[in-house]
């Protein structure tokens, strides 16, 4: 598992996006709410939201205020430097990675439970060794797509990394099972 990227962002440089979007249909304020939320967005108040500085970020910004716009909104994103305050938007946008990996690790112990749980009512098939693979490979994803937002080494990553590597072996022994109930022959 990859470590915060060594050309993190400096801790001072944000992006803020503050916008406006009608009421009605709620389904476009629900979507650019998810969109932002999937960015990793630390909300500073009610439709203004920060994020650190990154090329990346500023061009999802940038397409997100486009079609806020076409929303028949308001959008306005800025460059900023925290003049004070500084520690709590880090804070804060280090509190929501750490929710974030501390998720992972509640979810890595689900799955551990329910691969327990086939051990010990000996289902040992192909079908369930694919339907756990696909259930391992969501969490690998979402720990990556965390830590791309993991700009300053959050809390909880090491624990996130070993609920996956547990997983992973607790998998691999799953499977050793499964190939050797296989029956002769096939």
């Amino acid at each position: 598992m990859a470590s915060p990227k060594a050309s993190a962002p400096d801790a001072g440089e944000w992006l803020v996006l503050i916008y406006k979007i009608p009421a009605e249909p709620t389904r476009l304020r629900s979507g650019a709410w998810r969109r932002l939320k999937a960015l990793g967005a630390v909300y500073l108040q009610n439709s203004v939201a920060a994020f650190p500085r990154t090329p990346t970020a500023e061009r999802a910004l940038r397409k997100l205020r486009h079609d806020i716009i076409e929303m028949s909104g308001t959008a306005v994103l800025l460059n900023s430097s925290i003049l004070v305050g500084d520690d709590t938007v880090l804070g804060a946008f280090q509190a929501a990675r750490s929710d974030e990996f501390e998720e992972i690790v509640d979810r890595c112990e689900d799955f551990l439970k329910g691969l327990k749980k086939e051990w010990d009512a000996s289902h040992f098939t192909y079908a369930e060794l694919e339907e756990n693979e696909v259930d391992y490979n969501k969490l690998v994803n979402w720990f990556q797509s965390v830590g791309e937002r993991d700009q300053f080494g959050a809390e909880g990553r090491a624990a996130a990394e070993d609920g996956l590597s547990r997983c992973e072996r607790a998998l691999e022994e799953y499977a050793a099972r499964v190939y050797a109930e296989e029956p002769e022959g096939h």
